[in-house]
């Protein structure tokens, strides 16, 4: 790592921890050269590879600005967003594959989304899935209204 003071490559570690939430690895460095220290983060990068085939960092904010457009009008609070922000990020991480494509992202958000708020989760999966008439919207309704009450 080179040191941001005097450009020397020659850094060693001093302490490491790790941060968010075990996702990334706070190091505190020192230079040989100039003695002065600083703090590097380090983190798995995990790419989303988009439908046209532009790869891109994931991105929780852009979950979240997602699904709050899908909550818009909806009580919904900014912690329960970031909560299923991390839970998205979480289950696209447990994948093990350094790079997801979007759909799986997508898939991902609808689990806790139809948790969260059944309008919502209606919303996203209309644009998500492309529903094209009201009677994607009615099988969809039904589905929810089948796995809420398994026994009607």
């Amino acid at each position: 790592m080179r040191c941001p003071f005097c450009k020397n490559d020659d850094t060693r570690v001093v302490d490491s921890r790790a941060s968010d939430d075990g996702m990334a690895i706070r190091r505190r460095r020192s230079c040989s050269e100039c003695g002065r220290r600083f703090t590097t983060v380090e983190s798995a990068v995990l790419a989303v590879v988009k439908r046209n085939g532009v790869t891109e960092p994931f991105s929780r904010e852009k979950v979240m600005k997602g699904v709050r457009r899908a909550c818009q009008g909806r009580h919904v609070d900014e912690d329960k967003l970031a909560k299923l922000a991390e839970a998205v990020e979480d289950t696209v991480r447990s994948s093990g594959s350094a790079e997801v494509p979007s759909n799986e992202v997508g898939l991902a958000i609808l689990g806790p989304l139809r948790e969260l708020d059944e309008v919502a989760y209606l919303r996203f999966a209309s644009v998500y899935r492309s529903f094209e008439s009201a009677e994607d919207f009615q099988r969809e309704i039904d589905e929810l209204r089948k796995d809420r009450d398994p026994v009607a």
